[in-house]
């Protein structure tokens, strides 16, 4: 059996899980998260655990087993304690900053580059140069994250840009201009 998918997935206090068939919602204290999980995979609710049942062992069940359990567990999660990604700036005039709830980021453009959180997903900008996504939903977070880094990547030059906290950005050489000089 898979390590990961046959592990159980105890259940916090102050959290419900009602699973209706394939359709798992998980409602905790800091929200209601829905998905539905593939047709073949089974979710077992017992002891104040869940447990995600495979009908066999082949390669393609053991992977969706694993992953079912992931989802599920991350469900969990996040209703309760939640997911936070941050993002770094850094470059010369480069700074985030809230207006009310949406996010204003100046990233060298001519104008300022503005994001509206989806529901779910809140900004907090612990400094100019540094902000967090969080939120209940680790996919949502990952992606609105990811919206905002492309906005403006890390360049491998002088490594300007906007780059996950902890991201190694691999450095080029610049141009290394002529040697001898004009005959």
């Amino acid at each position: 059996m898979s390590p990961i998918g046959r592990m159980p997935i105890p259940i916090p206090d102050g959290v419900e899980i009602a699973l209706e068939g394939q359709h798992v919602r998980v409602i905790g204290p800091l929200g209601t998260l829905e998905r539905d999980v593939h047709p073949e995979m089974t979710v077992v609710h017992e002891d104040g655990a869940l447990r995600i049942e495979r009908p066999s062992d082949a390669p393609r069940h053991r992977a969706l087993h694993g992953l079912t359990r992931s989802l599920v567990a991350n469900m969990v999660t996040g209703v309760t304690s939640g997911f936070t990604k941050v993002l770094e700036i850094s470059g010369v005039g480069y700074r985030a900053q809230l207006q009310d709830d949406r996010l204003v980021l100046a990233l060298g453009f001519s104008h300022p580059v503005e994001f509206k959180p989806p529901e779910g997903i809140t900004f907090r900008v612990e400094t100019p140069t540094r902000l967090a996504v969080s939120g209940p939903d680790r996919e949502l977070v990952g992606q609105v994250a990811a919206a905002i880094r492309a906005r403006r990547k890390p360049e491998p030059y002088k490594g300007k840009g906007i780059r996950y906290a902890g991201e190694q950005i691999r450095r080029k050489a610049g141009k290394a201009g002529k040697v001898g000089g004009a005959v």
